[in-house]
């Protein structure tokens, strides 16, 4: 008789059921919101603070070139010395002071600038002061030469090229960021699965073996059914966890921003503050036809099946790895030894997609490895967006499900004797003397 769907409805209720997969499911949106917010909230506390910079300039070249700003003002000093200049700063308590001295050179390009102040000036202000003195130092050196820096801007041509392949089909810049992001996000999300609820399927595994609940089931049901149905029992409480936290995260995010007025985006690094920065010169915005029309040349519907393909079997593949090692010790502290085993391919497959996929996406390294099975859910899922033809994809894909089988003969085994093991830790010399019962 096959007890498949019973297993597979035991395993669901049980975890769903569980006091503590309650708590956590609702508990853990209502944590991580509450974390963003009060980053976000800080981040605006920190961005609404005004700045006062003192202004020495001994050249008398920048009188005019510093002005005001929400975040910055500017304070100039007159007749000082660099001592007297400290003093009236540090006696102010403003944020620092700017000390420009007197320009030697016609060049202007040896001129010594310092900046003082009691705390270290973040990257974004150091690199608006930087800014603003280049472009005055740059604007007198071209009138000197009897150059208009306006002729230079009407002369400067900014070039956008337009990407086509040989039928005609058109590609943008911002279609690539589409790709890189559906690519990065799609390994990503599988990566974290597999980590979260692999290691569920295990700890159930190792509870049902300690508690000898599993003396009593295994009597009539097979081994390798029992461990099917806690693989898709707990994925499928898995999938119920995730679309709760997507959904109450979204409305509780949404809530958050209205209620309380902070803007989430605030959370963003001075790091990605200068690239957001870097992107705006150089002309990048993103508009919304061109996102639209970006999106619209994507293979959607190959994306969605892959994705769904790729995911559902890379999942099962390494939960088959997980619950058998589950079978095969007591304790959660006994599967340190066979976790590094399982978690290298995974890490490999991480870094290959973001460092050699998102450059080279149809490489030498990039295809071999969409082949791998214990890489190519991450791997392939990263490459599909950038146009993977369809047969490379089916045989990654049967290669994929050929190693889960296989994993699964190979899992149950280790698992049918591993279940009703106790009081000893296995070598891996003992684990492959149960593969052979």
């Amino acid at each position: 008789m096959n007890h498949l769907p019973l297993i597979i409805r035991r395993e669901y209720i049980t975890k769903v059921k569980n006091k503590s997969f309650i708590i956590m499911t609702f508990l853990s949106p209502l944590l991580f919101i509450a974390l963003i917010s009060v980053v976000a909230y800080l981040s605006q506390l920190n961005n609404d603070k005004v700045r006062i910079i003192s202004v020495l300039d001994k050249s008398g070249v920048f009188q005019e070139s510093f002005q005001n700003s929400e975040e910055l003002k500017y304070i100039y000093l007159e007749n000082k010395t660099i001592e007297e200049a400290k003093e009236i700063t540090e006696a102010s308590e403003n944020f620092g002071l700017l000390y420009v001295e007197s320009i030697s050179n016609s060049s202007r390009k040896d001129i010594n600038i310092h900046f003082y102040s009691d705390e270290s000036a973040s990257l974004g202000v150091i690199s608006d002061l930087e800014r603003i003195i280049e472009q005055r130092l740059t604007y007198l050196n071209l009138k000197e030469r009897g150059i208009d820096s306006k002729d230079i801007e009407a002369a400067t041509v900014e070039i956008s090229i337009n990407q086509e392949n040989y039928v005609g089909i058109s590609s943008s810049k911002i279609e690539g960021y589409l790709k890189l992001i559906f690519g990065g996000a799609a390994g990503y999300l599988l990566f974290m699965f597999i980590i979260i609820y692999g290691n569920m399927i295990m700890r159930s595994v190792i509870e049902e073996k300690t508690s000898r609940i599993i003396e009593v089931i295994i009597s009539s049901v097979k081994p390798i059914q029992l461990m099917l149905g806690k693989i898709i029992g707990t994925s499928l409480a898995g999938i119920t966890q995730f679309t709760i936290w997507l959904i109450l995260g979204s409305v509780l995010m949404i809530i958050v921003s209205i209620i309380f007025n902070i803007d989430i985006s605030a959370t963003q690094t001075p790091q990605q503050m200068v690239v957001s920065q870097a992107m705006e010169s150089q002309g990048l915005n993103m508009q919304i036809q061109e996102v639209y029309t970006a999106f619209s040349h994507l293979p959607v519907v190959n994306l969605v099946i892959a994705f769904l393909f790729f995911f559902i079997g890379g999942y099962l593949l390494y939960s088959s790895i997980y619950a058998a090692i589950g079978a095969a010790v007591d304790n959660e502290t006994d599967t340190q030894q066979f976790m590094l085993p399982v978690l290298i391919p995974l890490i490999l497959a991480v870094y290959i997609g973001i460092f050699t996929v998102i450059d080279n996406p149809h490489g030498t390294v990039s295809t071999i490895f969409s082949f791998i099975p214990f890489t190519s859910p991450v791997v392939m899922l990263m490459r599909i967006p950038f146009g993977v033809p369809i047969w490379q994809q089916v045989v990654s894909l049967i290669l994929l499900i050929g190693m889960f089988l296989g994993t699964v003969w190979f899992a149950a085994k280790i698992y049918r004797v591993g279940i009703l093991m106790y009081g000893k830790k296995p070598s891996y010399k003992e684990l492959i003397k149960w593969i052979k019962y």
